[in-house]
């Protein structure tokens, strides 16, 4: 029977070798902690209530013994919050949503029903984003959500003196969606451009 620390890197082991691609801000010496466990520790302490990078190093702290035997990780203590917020602030955008994508795209490939792929596209404006000090609108992202998996494949930002329509028609052309993809969004949403989006064939 599996124990604890096998079901966890076995879990977890595809979303960290693709965290393993994103582009490290700091300098090539003095890594402590490598990037991938950090991220991946990060996301943890995330979905689990962490709102801030004291919370990040607080769930790390709490945890730090079952990830350490988990992951195969000799860690004493957590990173510093300044740490963890000088590696976040530091990252790509682009280059962590593409590894999010990819995981996504896994996940989809291994769950989904062949032939009944259902997509919704929806925006959001994320709560608590805007900034009344710098004169900054709240963020709106345009999500790509699979129906019948529960999994949100991809995300795109809103331009701020822009809608969902040119955003959703990018976001489409991105994903490539295969043959028979039944894609739903709201009503402003009819635009002969984005009809014109056809889902690609499989391949073969």
């Amino acid at each position: 029977m599996a124990t604890e620390s096998e079901v966890a890197v076995v879990a977890f082991a595809s979303l960290l070798g693709l965290l393993a691609d994103v582009p490290d801000p700091r300098r090539g010496q003095g890594k402590l902690y490598m990037l991938p466990h950090v991220l991946l520790f990060s996301i943890l302490a995330i979905v689990t209530g962490g709102n801030s990078y004291r919370g990040i190093v607080t769930f790390i702290d709490a945890h730090r013994r079952r990830l350490n035997a988990a992951f195969g990780l000799k860690w004493r203590r957590a990173p510093a919050h300044t740490a963890i917020r000088y590696i976040l602030k530091g990252l790509d955008p682009a280059a962590v949503e593409a590894a999010f994508r990819r995981h996504a795209s896994l996940l989809q490939a291994a769950r989904a029903t062949p032939g009944r792929v259902s997509i919704a596209l929806d925006g959001k404006t994320l709560r608590g984003s805007f900034d009344n000090f710098h004169d900054r609108a709240a963020a709106q992202v345009l999500s790509a959500f699979a129906i019948d998996t529960a999994l949100v494949l991809a995300h795109v930002d809103i331009a701020e003196k822009s809608n969902e329509i040119p955003a959703a028609q990018a976001l489409l052309a991105e994903l490539g969606l295969p043959a028979g993809t039944i894609v739903t969004l709201d009503a402003l949403h009819c635009q002969k451009n984005t009809s014109r989006l056809q889902p690609k064939p499989m391949s073969r």
